[in-house]
C-alpha cells in the first residue's frame, strides 16, 4: 500500500514538473512574441484615447470598457482561430498577410502626417454633430473596434510567426496569452489617461500644496501627453510596419532594402558601449524610411483614384 502510495506520488510530482515546464514553455514564447509587436501595442495604446475624448467623464470609462470588450472578442473568436488554421493548413500565408498589415500600417501613419499639413474638411464634423450622444458613442466604440481588429491582427500574426515552429496547442495558449495580458496593459493604461484630466482635477481641490501642485500639473499636461502619444504612435506604425516589410521582402529573396537597413544597423552598432541602442535605432529608422516610402506611395495613389472617380460619374 505504501509503495504504491509513493508511486503515486512520484506520477503526481512528475506530471506537476510537465505542467510547470508547459507553463515555462507558454510563458516564454508568450513573452519573446509578445515584445516583437511593441510598437503595434504601443500604437493601439496611442490611438484609442481620441476615441474616448468629447463625451461626459461619466461615459470615458464605459466606452474604454466597451472597446476593451470589443478587443478580447476580436482576439479570440476572429483572430486566433483565424491564426491556428493558417499555421496548421496555410503557413505560406503568414508572411504575405504580415507583409499587408504591415503596408496597411505605413498607410494609416502617412495619412496621419499628410493631416498635418492639409486642413480637415469639416464634413465629418458636421455629420458627428447632427447624431446624439448615444449614436455618437456607438459610432466611435464600433469605428475604435475595427481600428483594433487591424492592430490585433498584426499583434497576432506577428506572435504567430515567433511561435509558429512549436505544437500547435503551445502556439495557441501563447498567442491566447500575449492576446489577454495585451488587451488587459493598453486597455488599463488607455483608462488612466481619458481620466488623467478628472484624477487632476480632484487632487487640485485636496487641502494640501503639493497634491494640488501635482492635480495642475496632470491638467496641464494631458494635452502634451496625448499629443506625444499620437506622434509616438505614428512613428510605431513607420517602423513596425516597415520593418515588416524588411523582413518580408528578405523572406522572398529580395535581399536590396533589407541588407541596406541590416547594413546601416551594423554600422550604427559598432559605436561602444552602446551598440545595441544606436544599432537599434539605426533599423528602426531605416525601417520608419521604408515605411513611409511605401505608405506615401499608397496615400499617393488613393488620393489619385479618389480625385478621377468623381470626375468620370460626372
Amino acid at each position: 500500500m505504501a509503495s504504491g502510495l509513493a508511486a503515486l506520488l512520484d506520477d503526481v510530482a512528475g506530471i506537476a514538473k510537465i505542467a510547470a515546464a508547459s507553463v515555462d514553455d507558454v510563458a516564454g514564447a508568450a513573452g519573446k512574441a509578445g515584445s516583437k509587436a511593441v510598437g503595434v501595442v504601443v500604437d493601439d495604446a496611442a490611438v484609442t484615447p481620441g476615441y474616448a475624448m468629447g463625451f461626459t467623464p461619466d461615459r470615458e470609462l464605459p466606452i474604454v470598457w466597451k472597446i476593451a470588450m470589443g478587443s478580447l472578442r476580436n482576439k479570440f473568436f476572429f483572430l486566433l482561430p483565424g491564426a491556428l488554421a493558417l499555421s496548421a493548413f496555410a503557413p505560406w500565408l503568414v508572411t504575405p498577410l504580415l507583409m499587408l498589415g504591415g503596408s496597411y500600417l505605413t498607410f494609416e501613419a502617412s495619412e496621419k502626417i499628410l493631416e498635418v499639413f492639409l486642413p480637415h474638411e469639416a464634413g465629418d464634423e458636421v455629420e458627428a454633430l447632427a447624431l446624439s450622444s448615444t449614436e455618437l458613442e456607438d459610432q466611435k466604440v464600433a469605428g475604435a473596434i475595427r481600428t483594433d481588429l487591424i492592430l490585433s491582427a498584426e499583434i497576432m500574426f506577428i506572435a504567430l510567426a515567433d511561435v509558429a515552429a512549436r505544437p500547435l496547442a503551445l502556439q495557441a495558449a501563447a498567442l491566447a496569452l500575449v492576446g489577454l495580458l495585451l488587451t488587459i496593459g493598453v486597455y488599463g493604461v488607455v483608462g488612466l489617461l481619458v481620466k488623467m484630466d478628472d484624477i487632476g482635477l480632484h487632487l487640485a481641490q485636496r487641502r494640501t500644496r503639493v497634491a494640488r501642485a501635482l492635480g495642475r500639473g496632470l491638467v496641464r499636461a494631458m494635452p502634451t501627453v496625448l499629443g506625444g502619444l499620437s506622434t509616438i504612435g505614428t512613428a510605431a506604425m513607420l517602423w513596425v510596419g516597415g520593418g515588416i516589410l524588411v523582413h518580408g521582402l528578405e523572406h522572398f529573396g529580395w535581399d536590396a532594402i533589407p541588407h541596406l537597413v541590416e547594413g546601416l544597423s551594423h554600422w550604427a552598432g559598432q559605436v561602444p558601449g552602446v551598440g545595441d541602442i544606436t544599432g537599434w535605432i539605426a533599423f528602426a529608422a531605416g525601417s520608419a524610411v521604408v515605411g513611409l516610402m511605401v505608405g506615401a506611395t499608397i496615400v499617393g495613389i488613393l488620393h489619385l483614384v479618389h480625385k478621377i472617380a468623381p470626375s468620370k460619374a460626372h
